[in-house]
């Protein structure tokens, strides 16, 4: 595997290939990302994946600076996964100036659960997004993107970015992974304290509780199916943000009746300091 940190190494690397298939993450990498690689691999004739934690998508008050950086052991990891190339520029590198010229998503999509409660959010995730696909695929008929469907928004904000710039790459969307209890694989997992650790998995339970609750009706009463749920992690000692069923295409709150409408549940909750989101289709 070849480790580049520049983009013009990156293109260099890159000559002679037509079809990457890229997994962009910002490291601190877990089974969920090395399943997207894998994934991926065979859509492509070169696998890339970027490391790059981008300080654009974070707020001031967030963890930019304790992010877990673990290059080394990332790098074996890709490896062993089949991975051709790792991008790990430095900040340097991406964001030679001050980025002064950023992606705005349109609002009905970006301002929203996630968008709501970081504001600026998807800014930062679609300009670096847009970004590292400029790096990859710039001069290449097409290629594949994989993300992550525990980030369930983000991948619905990369799709209509790609289709709104005519880009030519498909994404895939990768099935969350889960431990064993259930809980989603996240980077952030990593900050639990080993109680925090046994009790994170009540959130999926949760959205599991609740997507039964949604599908026992066609017309169920979902405010008041969300305030319980929410309460119920409350008073378990959670802080959650939302507890919620919306329509898979738009995430947007369905119509009565709801049977025919695929619908998502999401979630997110701050249990200590470390904020967990998840989601389930239904």
């Amino acid at each position: 595997m070849h480790i580049v940190h520049t983009i013009a190494e990156l293109r260099a690397h890159l000559a002679g290939f037509e079809r990457p298939a890229f997994v962009p993450t910002m490291g601190n990498l877990h089974d969920g990302h090395i399943a997207l690689v894998k994934q991926a691999k065979p859509l492509g004739d070169v696998t890339v994946s970027s490391i790059f934690v981008n300080r654009l998508q974070f707020a001031p008050n967030e963890d930019f600076d304790s992010y877990p950086r673990t290059l080394d052991a990332d790098a074996q990891r890709l490896e062993e996964a089949g991975c051709n190339v790792l991008f790990a520029p430095r900040e340097k590198e991406l964001y030679p100036e001050p980025q002064t010229y950023k992606v705005h998503p349109a609002t009905d999509l970006s301002d929203i659960l996630e968008g709501h409660f970081r504001p600026g959010f998807f800014i930062g995730v679609s300009t670096v997004v847009l970004k590292l696909f400029s790096c990859v695929f710039a001069g290449m008929p097409g290629g594949v993107a994989a993300f992550g469907k525990k980030d369930y928004q983000q991948v619905l904000v990369v799709r209509r970015m790609i289709a709104q710039f005519a880009l030519p790459i498909e994404v895939l969307a990768g099935e969350t992974q889960r431990a064993s209890d259930g809980l989603a694989l996240s980077s952030r997992n990593s900050y639990l304290s080993q109680a925090e650790r046994e009790e994170a998995a009540q959130l999926s339970i949760a959205l599991r509780a609740l997507s039964q609750a949604a599908r026992a009706s066609d017309s169920p009463d979902l405010p008041a199916l969300e305030a319980q749920a929410m309460q119920a992690l409350a008073r378990r000692g959670w802080k959650p943000d939302y507890l919620t069923v919306r329509r898979r295409t738009d995430l947007l709150a369905p119509q009565a009746p709801m049977a025919q409408e695929p619908l998502v549940v999401l979630g997110a909750a701050k249990l200590g300091n470390t904020r967990l989101i998840d989601n389930l289709e239904f």
